[in-house]
């Protein structure tokens, strides 16, 4: 039974008459435990809902719809399964002590998996999750494996779990599809153990679908925790060219070139990116793989229709990955425009590592890096910064915080080169009201 949080103005559940406080009990006869049996039970074209009013009154309801239309309700989310692993190089155990207590908690949910593209290292599945898994066809899902080698693993999670193979043989003979990665230590899982990995990874395809070469991350703040080194620039070279000439024996038996690189990796090794075809279907943009190509594609379609608009003096801020990227956007976006753009690169002091990429900024650097400078009429913030479902960066600032310490208006837009065009043409649309 799920409770109706709340019903979106002419929905479908809004026309059958549903109100906040009602439950949903069943979809064609299937008990609804959670968020993910209601997304599977909404594929289907034709429905019988089981509604509980809140009156305690009971409605069977059949309706019709197409097959990705939502009935417009919001239920509640799941709580997700803790994460039982102490993983040599987990993200949470490197964070600054004082942050609100959601940052430390670590998950591992293959709900969340199969819902928001989230790895899993499937350490603590069970046969009734694993069953229920192949019963709904949760798939795509998407699995941290980081070694196939099990003593390896262990080692690298901190805990021995089941064996990642054939439990990955489970799924792919299940017609599930896995997208894979692995998080590369230096000295730890690269070498022989990485071609390990690959091979016995390659052999599932296609249904391992993918694999994806992360380089490890590292901040200021691990004090007792294992001895790990970044990917060095050597490295990250020696890396990429593993990763193309795997790609090119892939590509004629596979159709796809199966594992891919990080852009971090491309950068880290002074690497030119590959063309976007490169990157196949982009099975691995949400693990930072194309991004930097698909920016540059969109980036292209900017320019080619941008025309002069009239603005005041404007920021933008990034993180300094991307910094190359989006001073030259920018500037070429100026010259097309005749607006200046000015690009703010902030550093990431915050974790007092080597992290760079503009998603992990925190406000008090933004703050403490852009106070006292000319940072025009307006400083535009891309979303990437916001944590997901709230308007906070990672230290629990603001965009508006940020706006009241700099003396700047602030605004966010939605990350990407057509994003920042469409902030462009709202500003220029309030410039023409005010004149």
């Amino acid at each position: 039974m799920l409770t109706i949080l709340d019903i979106e103005p002419d929905s479908i559940a809004a026309e059958l008459g549903l109100q906040t406080g009602d439950s949903l009990l069943s979809i064609n006869g299937e008990p609804l435990r959670d968020l993910l049996d209601y997304r599977v039970q909404m594929c289907a074209e034709e429905l019988l809902l089981e509604i509980e009013r809140a009156d305690g009154e009971l409605w069977d309801i059949e309706l019709e719809k197409d097959a990705d239309e939502d009935l417009g309700i919001l239920l509640p989310h799941p709580e997700p399964t803790h994460c039982g692993n102490n993983c040599i190089f987990c993200f949470v155990h490197q964070l600054p002590g004082g942050l609100r207590p959601t940052l430390y908690v670590k998950d591992e949910d293959y709900r969340f998996s199969f819902l928001y593209g989230a790895y899993v290292t499937l350490t603590n599945i069970d046969e009734p999750s694993l069953q229920r898994i192949l019963a709904q066809r949760l798939s795509p899902l998407y699995v941290s494996v980081h070694a196939t080698d099990e003593n390896l693993r262990a080692h690298m999670l901190g805990r021995k779990g089941p064996a990642i193979l054939p439990l990955l043989q489970r799924l792919v003979d299940g017609g599930i599809t896995v997208h894979c990665q692995v998080v590369v230590c230096p000295g730890v899982n690269d070498g022989v153990r990485l071609d390990q990995t690959f091979s016995d990874l390659l052999a599932l395809a296609p249904g391992v679908a993918s694999l994806a070469l992360v380089p490890v991350g590292l901040t200021g703040y691990r004090q007792r925790l294992p001895q790990l080194r970044p990917v060095s620039p050597g490295e990250a070279r020696s890396l990429v060219d593993w990763v193309e000439a795997r790609q090119r024996e892939c590509l004629p038996r596979f159709g796809t070139r199966f594992v891919y690189a990080a852009d971090e990796l491309y950068l880290n090794a002074g690497r030119e990116f590959p063309a976007l075809d490169c990157y196949d279907d982009f099975p691995q943009l949400e693990n930072g793989v194309g991004l930097v190509a698909q920016f540059r594609s969109e980036a292209q379609e900017v320019l080619r229709q941008a025309s002069p608009l009239q603005l005041p003096v404007l920021g933008v801020i990034t993180g300094v990955s991307a910094a190359a990227e989006i001073r030259d956007f920018s500037t070429r976006l100026a010259a097309l425009t005749g607006i200046e753009l000015k690009v703010f690169v902030v550093r990431n002091d915050f974790f007092g590592g080597a992290v760079t990429v503009t998603g992990l900024l925190a406000g008090c650097d933004i703050v403490n890096q852009l106070k006292g400078q000319d940072l025009g009429e307006v400083l535009l913030l891309p979303e990437i910064v916001l944590r997901e479902g709230s308007d906070m960066l990672l230290d629990d600032m603001t965009p508006s915080d940020i706006e009241r310490q700099l003396g700047v208006r602030v605004e966010t837009f939605p990350t990407g080169p057509w994003g920042l065009w469409d902030m462009l043409g709202t500003l220029s649309l309030e410039q023409d009201v005010k004149e």
